[in-house]
């Protein structure tokens, strides 16, 4: 299943979905650190291993983050070969002074905003959608 490419039924149907939690970025010299933590995901870089994970078990580790993020899942399938998705959610966040992380997944797109910026990042999402959606009638 390869997923959706075309941007416009991208945008109409990428309803997004809030997960609970709070969430963070710790670097780490290596995955054996976390022993048996769950991670949401993980990036190795030069200068160590980025990971993400829920607040709460960054701080049972006791490892060290700046910045506490909540999680939006665009719930529909996108490809990863779709062009223009990213650029379109993370052209619009600014406009509304929301920074933004994303990952690309197999099948979804997971953007990381400050936690005080959730429900505003949700509307501008949903907004997103439906000016999409009234371009289309």
């Amino acid at each position: 299943m390869n997923g959706e490419t075309n941007i416009t039924s991208l945008l109409k149907n990428m309803t997004p979905k809030l997960n609970e939690g709070e969430y963070v970025f710790c670097l780490v010299n290596s995955l054996d650190d976390l022993g048996q933590a769950k991670t949401l995901g993980s990036f190795a870089e030069e200068e160590g291993i980025t990971v993400i994970l829920k607040r709460e078990t960054a701080d049972q580790l006791n490892l060290s983050y700046t910045y506490i993020t909540a999680w939006i899942t665009l719930t529909i399938h996108s490809s990863l070969e779709a062009v223009g998705l990213t650029a379109a959610f993370s052209s619009a966040l600014p406009k509304h002074a929301i920074s933004c992380n994303v990952v690309a997944a197999y099948y979804h797109n997971h953007i990381f905003v400050a936690q005080k910026d959730a429900v505003k990042a949700l509307g501008v999402f949903k907004q997103l959608s439906r000016d999409q959606y009234s371009n289309q009638i």
